[in-house]
């Protein structure tokens, strides 16, 4: 079994540190956030993943990475859980690019970990809306919500300041990697039972003697 590295908690922390930054340096926030800038500075893809609005942004950020990306570390393997954090980051905001002028934060890599989630493991319980349900479930009240957001964006009437886009195609992108990952996962899972006939029949003739 491969070690167990914590990449979950690692990016936390690491979040932490750069939004301490964002906070001591007031053009630090402007050099790594998405923008149009993006095309000609391509770090900005990456960089932009870590960086954060606010001290809520970055509590609910930890808060669900620190939670489903741990689950997720744990049943897919560490080195995985990386590669599925940064491509759906980094996709998500390839698209977000199109949509926004600027955009910042994890929720695009958090949302990907959910999408492979719900794959894998759908009827794993959550506790979402007050309620205990299915990831699954929960998945498509997630992405209903933001596809009503991405609605109200596209008709001029955004319900608040949320990248909705970046949730729904992390998710997506989240699924795809959920698709790549379940056979094998399902595989690990199962327990082959073998019979050594021989053992069976000394155990005949210990106990089933008359």
């Amino acid at each position: 079994m491969k070690k167990f590295k914590f990449y979950a908690v690692k990016l936390s922390l690491l979040m932490i540190l750069i939004f301490t930054i964002q906070l001591l340096s007031s053009g630090f926030t402007d050099a790594l956030v998405l923008n149009q800038q993006s095309w000609s500075q391509p770090w900005r893809f990456l960089t932009a993943i870590f960086i954060h609005g606010g001290i809520a942004h970055l509590v609910l950020n930890l808060f669900a990475l620190l939670l489903f990306g741990s689950i997720l570390e744990r049943l897919i393997n560490s080195n995985r859980f990386l590669l599925v954090f940064l491509t759906t980051g980094i996709l998500a905001n390839l698209i977000a690019v199109n949509f926004y002028s600027s955009s910042l934060g994890a929720s695009g890599a958090i949302f990907g970990i959910l999408g492979t989630l719900i794959i894998i493991r759908p009827l794993m319980p959550v506790w979402a809306f007050g309620l205990p349900m299915p990831i699954f479930v929960a998945g498509i009240i997630w992405a209903l919500a933001d596809l009503l957001g991405a609605y109200g964006f596209f008709t001029g009437n955004p319900l608040n300041n949320t990248g909705n886009i970046a949730h729904l195609s992390g998710m997506l992108f989240g699924i795809l990697f959920g698709l790549l990952y379940r056979k094998q996962f399902i595989r690990k899972k199962r327990i082959s039972v073998s019979i050594d006939e021989h053992e069976v029949r000394n155990w005949e003739r210990t106990w089933m003697r008359n």
